[in-house]
C-alpha cells in the first residue's frame, strides 16, 4: 500500500511540476529566476508551491527543490527515508522534532540558516511569514506522516 501511495505521489508531483522531468533529465541546475513553480505535490498540505532546481525527485539520485509556503503554513509530523539538507531562503522556518506538532518547542531558522534532518527522524515544520526553503536530498522522494490522518492524500468516505 505504501509503495502505491509513493508511486501516486511521484506521479502527481510530476504533473504538478508542469514538464520539469524533461528539464531535470539534462542534469543542469536552474537559476532562481528561471524556476518553474507549481502547486506542491499532493503529499504536502494545500497552499505551498514548489519548483525543481536540479535533479529529479522521482529518481534514485540527488535532487534539490524549493518550497514556498505562506505565513502560518504547517507540515504535520512526518519522516523521510533519506537525510534532508535544508536552507531557509526567505522568512522563518519553525522546525521541531517529535510525533506531535508543538510550535512552542520548535526552533526558528531564519533566512540564511541551514539544517539537516536525519533519515527517519520524525519532524514537523511551519512558516512564520512568507517562507521559502531549499531542500536537497537523495531520491526518490517519499514522505510518511506519523499520523496517517494528517496525510492530505488520505480521503475519508462516509
Amino acid at each position: 500500500m505504501r509503495a502505491v501511495l509513493v508511486s501516486t505521489c511521484l506521479l502527481l508531483w510530476g504533473a504538478a511540476l508542469h514538464g520539469q522531468d524533461s528539464y531535470s533529465q539534462t542534469g543542469h541546475t536552474q537559476k532562481h529566476d528561471q524556476l518553474t513553480w507549481g502547486p506542491a505535490p499532493a503529499v504536502f498540505p494545500a497552499g505551498a508551491k514548489m519548483a525543481v532546481v536540479s535533479g529529479d525527485p522521482g529518481k534514485d539520485d540527488m535532487f534539490t527543490i524549493q518550497l514556498s509556503m505562506p505565513d502560518g503554513y504547517r507540515i504535520p509530523p512526518h519522516s523521510h527515508p533519506t537525510d534532508e539538507d535544508v536552507k531557509v531562503l526567505k522568512g522563518t522556518l519553525l522546525v521541531g522534532m517529535g510525533d506531535t506538532l508543538d510550535l512552542s518547542k520548535a526552533n526558528a531558522i531564519k533566512a540564511g540558516g541551514t539544517g539537516k534532518v536525519p533519515a527517519k527522524m520524525h519532524h514537523y515544520a511551519a512558516a512564520k511569514g512568507a517562507t521559502q526553503i531549499s531542500v536537497t536530498a537523495m531520491g526518490p522522494f517519499a514522505m510518511t506522516y506519523v499520523n496517517p490522518a494528517d496525510d492530505p492524500q488520505t480521503t475519508t468516505h462516509p
